[in-house]
């Protein structure tokens, strides 16, 4: 029995409840502009070519291959440490293996009108899936309503952040995903490529965090701890679970230096101990079909911060209805899980913000 009626019945909560404001983005790709944070330099020698590359209205797979063309490279061994938006301007850094006493590559003659060239340098390994720090969002926001409230809103997610929820791209389109995850759990779909098999089963495991998040703010949970608990530092992953007599813990989560966290669904005991365990066991038993598939596969259990805090967060507005926002996120999280919490996207389209 399919368990998608019952996500699309049961939208994630909002920390501060369903936003007054409504906006408009992405109505030009410059509207909506990403940096990639690798996070180290490049060293400068090596024999792999790390080229810096700023894309409009192109995808990151698309890009690839043509550098794949120029360079006479196999499109596998293009490098890349993440797959950017579209309908955007992003700027990310692509990696190829490239003799070192090789001529000079002419990039000149790679660019085009969306394709600019804004920086290469070389390195002693391939840029690889998922090696990097985050994002840099730079976002403009149309036809603004209640300006007063989206200003609000914004001081509310620079002090406490927002939940970490996974955003609708993970879904697909008209949760896409989800129908193909269930198809493939049941058996009707045979999917022989590896890497879309993991995500449609990712999909399923990622709604089942969002439930459990969206659960915590639900019942009141985000700003308490209690014993059993497990919290997160931040900038790592490094986790310890709440026990008696951790006195300062509570003004630690307040402050940021801390984040609650839900798991990632698999086989093994859940790290979360007492009435904490009890809580998110009681919502994994409400998508039981998921969690014990999730099990079945040998998925182990992994904890994901339920908090995400944006960093160098502005808001500006740039005319009466307009407002520009700016924020950076570590790798692994979504802009759309900020702005859902700022305000109403009315854009009827789905808005696939980088992770």
């Amino acid at each position: 029995m399919s368990l998608l009626p019952q996500l699309l019945s049961k939208p994630e909560a909002w920390l501060w409840g369903k936003p007054t404001s409504a906006a408009r983005i992405r109505e030009l790709p410059s509207d909506f502009c990403v940096e990639e944070i690798l996070g180290f330099e490049p060293d400068g020698e090596g024999e792999h070519v790390f080229v810096l590359i700023q894309k409009t209205g192109e995808n990151t797979e698309w890009v690839a291959r043509q550098l794949a063309k120029f360079t006479g490279t196999n499109p596998r061994d293009i490098g890349y440490a993440g797959k950017k938006d579209r309908h955007a301007i992003t700027q990310q850094w692509f990696s190829f293996k490239h003799p070192i006493k090789a001529p000079p590559i002419r990039w000149s003659l790679f660019e085009t009108s969306t394709i600019k060239v804004l920086q290469h340098t070389r390195h002693g390994r391939k840029l690889k899936t998922g090696v990097l720090q985050g994002n840099r969002f730079e976002l403009l926001l149309r036809n603004v309503t209640e300006p007063l409230a989206l200003v609000e809103r914004f001081k509310h997610i620079q002090k406490d952040g927002v939940p970490n929820y996974f955003g609708e791209q993970r879904f697909g389109q008209a949760y896409g995903n989800i129908t193909q995850g269930e198809a493939l759990l049941a058996g009707v779909l045979k999917e022989r490529q590896s890497h879309k098999r993991g995500l449609y089963i990712s999909a399923l495991r990622s709604a089942l965090f969002n439930q459990i998040v969206s659960e915590r703010v639900h019942h009141r949970r985000w700003e308490t701890v209690q014993v059993g608990d497990v919290l997160m530092l931040a900038g790592s992953q490094s986790c310890f679970v709440m026990e008696q007599g951790m006195t300062d813990v509570a003004d630690r989560l307040a402050t940021g230096e801390l984040s609650h966290t839900a798991p990632m669904w698999g086989v093994g005991e859940l790290m979360t101990q007492g009435p904490s365990a009890d809580f998110e066991r009681s919502i994994a038993n409400e998508w039981k079909g998921w969690a014990d598939a999730l099990e079945t596969l040998g998925l182990r259990q992994e904890r994901r911060r339920a908090r995400l805090m944006p960093e160098f967060a502005e808001l500006n507005q740039v005319t009466e209805d307009q407002f520009r926002v700016t924020f950076s996120l570590p790798a692994g999280s979504f802009a759309t899980s900020v702005l859902r919490e700022l305000c109403l996207v009315e854009n009827s389209q789905q808005v696939e913000l980088a992770e």
